[in-house]
């Protein structure tokens, strides 16, 4: 397969509790327990449609812990890239940390091993990649790699206001803040179109002075 740079691959990489599905304090240990938030899906799919491929990256301590197996989480994920189906979306792949933080691991978040296996596997430069969650450990994960970070007003944040919101996004650097996963695709999908009509713009012809040709 040709690697060509001017078409990198548009790249989101999306937390998974409390960004696509509600967020539980005991784990999503079945399919029965997953219950995508409003609006999630459809978000996914309309990234899809503007040319951006989505990969989820979760912590799923539960496995560690014995609270949930491999076929259960497989099951979970595979319900989802289902749901996403009917609206037209899908996960290109499903990244996930097993280990409880006892463990020590590369991998899980707000360490960047998951994401720097997501970059090598899809071959991108992680500059370029947005990665948007529902908590601290999410946007912090995404700085540890060098990814875009993007927070969501979410439950699994707890009730805070406005303010705290802002403290707390503040504390990674760079950090954009969206009410939900619709509103960030929304944000992503018009920043392309910027990017699009910039790029025509530059096309145009420059204006001749004083008839000469610069």
């Amino acid at each position: 397969m040709r690697n060509d740079h001017s078409h990198a691959m548009k790249l989101v990489v999306l937390g998974r509790d409390g960004t696509l599905n509600q967020y539980r304090d005991d784990h999503v240990k079945s399919v029965e327990e997953l219950q995508p938030l409003p609006g999630a899906l459809e978000a996914v799919a309309r990234l899809n449609h503007a040319g951006w491929h989505t990969v989820l990256a979760t912590n799923q301590p539960g496995i560690g812990r014995g609270l949930l197996d491999m076929s259960a989480l497989n099951a979970i994920h595979i319900r989802l890239n289902q749901l996403l189906a009917e609206k037209g979306g899908r996960l290109d792949a499903a990244f996930f940390c097993p280990h409880t933080p006892e463990e020590n691991c590369e991998c899980r978040k707000p360490l960047p091993g998951m994401l720097q296996q997501i970059g090598e596997r899809f071959g991108v430069d992680l500059a370029t990649v947005h990665m948007v969650g529902a908590s601290l450990g999410d946007i912090q994960t995404a700085h540890a790699a060098g990814c875009q970070p993007h927070l969501l007003r979410s439950d699994r944040l707890g009730a805070i206001d406005e303010t705290q919101l802002t403290a707390l996004a503040a504390q990674v650097p760079g950090t954009r803040i969206h009410a939900d996963l619709s509103a960030f695709a929304e944000y992503l999908i018009k920043q392309g179109r910027r990017v699009k009509a910039g790029a025509r713009a530059e096309l145009l012809p420059q204006p001749v002075r004083n008839g000469e040709l610069n």
